[in-house]
């Protein structure tokens, strides 16, 4: 007999055995209505019946407690395992950086494995469903296979490599026994100051509604039944790429969480066929912006949630609230959290203070400012989804995938995925590709051997890390492994050599950042990366400057100073792939998923002065 059979049986034996009890004292999960008998197992229980059937009756056995607790997302920080079987809390989630120690994928399993166990103490044995943002692979994970990001897969224009790297992530993301992933984010910006450009494929809607329902596919498999595979969960609902600079009121944020300034007619247009093309896709799950529109937030937007996602588009699954973003709604509590319900939120990320919120929803119900049928509606969703992903028959995830997380083959697809994103801006006499046996190359820049510059936000923690942060390869380590070995590799941070040699590569670029604190007013190269090429183009007969960064930057005088500029956007973990383009090992393919603007005045997108420096879709090629 199998792993699941087992689980399947022991929950089956628990709820049996619970029922021949005597009643125990009430909890937070409060006490039965429908307890099942010993003559048979509960109807929910039996994996034969149709998925309705079974929603159905485990809805009509469950207690406004249980209800709520189901609606209920909390950070792992915030609550034992031991509260999550007390208040029959529906879902946990690991925010950036939420990490068991020691962080290992073994860890990750065994701390989530916890969590889930405590659900099935539950007196109606509902499992948990348990949430990570694992944006470009499973990268809150040390050791796990980090692709590059989103805007690099967007200059690939491959769907079918974005799917494949969907299907390696959700892989990953299942060894570790998480069952949710918050991704992919299928936001348009129109703005490139945004901290959260690179997370998105493109300033272009086709092209994002394309690659997103392609990840989706891949995380979400042909059956989410399949322990291989992971839910997905497009986000932010809707316009979050489209707010104006200087409107939001999140403390030193610009455009993150702002006001989209735009008519129905333009969010229609640009911003709300990705989420048609996911829910083609099959999306169960989109989690809701922080942004407004209108004139209020769009937790608040019954008609954009309930009457155009759910009805007009036709969304059976449920909405999940960002971290959060439910107390910005109004100063008084009570009033946020009915709003919200009732505009169409189905569960919410507390995150924190999760007893005031539950007491506080239990209230508005109890006063009659939330309607029963709007929680069974939103319990009947949340249910429906933890059915299709066949957690009643498998709980625990599939940690006998734990040998796979960061294996060979996963990190292969990687370095494909970064080769393939490589944008080539200026390819002066063809001095690309690189000869693997010139005679000696000077390496510049911080990034050059920094996996964590080269990864960038989101990765181990929520805005990245500076350093050697997780297993992989540098691009110094890539160039290494890849020329002769008659070839003198020099490297040095500050790109201060004190010979010449016959290829100077000058590696520059952005810092880790995410979310609103990337928000930047001027997106001009650093001084200092200037001063490091303007040096080592005096020792090099040939410069390549590649560009380390999530989004498009202010070259300035670097066109004039280099004889090849590449970018490389942030490649992730698999350093080698970016060697592969240099060297000749891949051709140069990726075109431009955004206008690069030739100075600050084009920004944000259609400001209409003057021509950009390159083009949306631009990108020379090599044989």
């Amino acid at each position: 007999m199998n792993l699941k059979s087992l689980l399947s049986l022991s929950l089956i034996g628990l709820l049996l055995l619970s029922a021949c009890q005597p009643t125990p004292a009430p909890t937070p999960s409060a006490t039965a209505t429908s307890p099942a008998t010993a003559e048979s197992a509960p109807l929910y229980l039996d994996a034969t019946q149709p998925l309705e059937a079974r929603v159905e009756d485990l809805l009509a056995r469950m207690t406004l407690a249980e209800k709520i607790g189901q609606m209920t997302q909390v950070e792992k920080n915030s609550i034992t395992p031991e509260a999550v079987r007390d208040y029959a809390i529906g879902s946990v989630l690991s925010g950036g950086g939420g990490s068991p120690t020691p962080n290992t994928p073994a860890a990750w399993a065994e701390m989530v494995q916890a969590y889930k166990a405590a659900a099935l103490e539950t007196r109606l044995g509902i499992p948990l469903i348990y949430g990570v943002d694992a944006v470009h692979g499973h990268n809150n994970v040390k050791g796990a296979t980090i692709f590059p990001h989103a805007i690099g897969l967007g200059a690939t224009r491959n769907p079918d490599l974005v799917r494949r790297i969907g299907e390696v992530t959700a892989l990953e993301v299942a060894a570790t026994s998480v069952d949710w992933d918050f991704a992919p984010v299928v936001a348009v910006p129109q703005d490139i100051r945004w901290g959260r450009t690179y997370e998105a494929y493109s300033e272009d809607t086709a092209l994002v509604s394309e690659l997103a329902a392609a990840y989706l596919t891949g995380l979400q498999g042909a059956d989410l039944a399949d322990p291989r595979t992971v839910l997905a969960t497009p986000k932010h609902f809707v316009g979050d790429g489209g707010t104006a600079w200087g409107s939001s009121t999140t403390e030193n944020y610009k455009l993150d969480q702002g006001v989209t300034e735009v008519d129905e007619a333009t969010l229609r247009a640009v911003h709300l066929p990705p989420y048609q093309a996911a829910i083609a896709a099959g999306a169960q799950s989109i989690m809701v912006s922080y942004s407004s529109w209108g004139g209020m937030k769009m937790h608040a937007q019954r008609y954009l949630l309930t009457d155009v996602l759910k009805g007009e588009l036709g969304f059976t699954g449920f909405l999940v609230s960002d971290w959060g973003a439910v107390d910005q709604i109004d100063p008084d509590y009570k009033t946020a959290v009915a709003t919200a319900i009732n505009a169409g939120l189905d569960m919410i990320m507390v995150p924190y203070n999760y007893q005031r919120f539950i007491t506080t929803l239990t209230q508005a119900v109890e006063e009659g400012l939330v309607p029963q049928a709007r929680i069974d509606d939103a319990v009947r969703r949340i249910l429906r989804v933890k059915f299709k992903l066949g957690l009643f028959e498998h709980p625990m995830g599939a940690p006998e995938l734990l040998p796979l997380v960061g294996a060979d083959e996963h990190r292969a697809l990687a370095r494909e995925a970064v080769a393939e994103s490589l944008v080539l801006l200026k390819n002066e006499a063809a001095v690309l590709p690189l000869s693997k046996s010139v005679s000696a190359i000077h390496v510049g820049g911080a990034a050059a051997d920094n996996i964590g510059l080269q990864c960038g936000g989101w990765t181990i923690s929520w805005q990245g890390q500076v350093g050697d942060s997780t297993p992989g390869t540098t691009l110094l380590e890539g160039i290494q492994a890849t020329v002769s070995s008659g070839t003198a590799v020099r490297f040095n941070r500050f790109g201060k050599f004190e010979t010449n040699a016959e290829v100077g590569i000058a590696v520059v670029g952005e810092r880790p950042y995410a979310e609103g604190v990337g928000d930047a007013e001027d997106l001009s190269l650093d001084p200092a990366d200037l001063q490091l090429i303007q040096r080592m183009r005096k020792t090099s007969d040939k410069l390549i400057v590649l560009l380390i960064t999530g989004r498009p930057l202010i070259l300035g005088e670097v066109l004039d100073l280099a004889d090849a500029v590449v970018v490389a956007w942030l490649p992730g973990s698999e350093g080698q792939g970016v060697a592969d383009g240099l060297f000749g090992d891949a051709p140069f393919r990726g075109k431009l998923p955004f206008t690069w603007p030739a100075s600050m005045e084009q920004i944000p997108r259609g400001q209409g002065k003057g021509e950009p420096l390159f083009p949306f879709g631009y990108g020379l090629t090599t044989p």
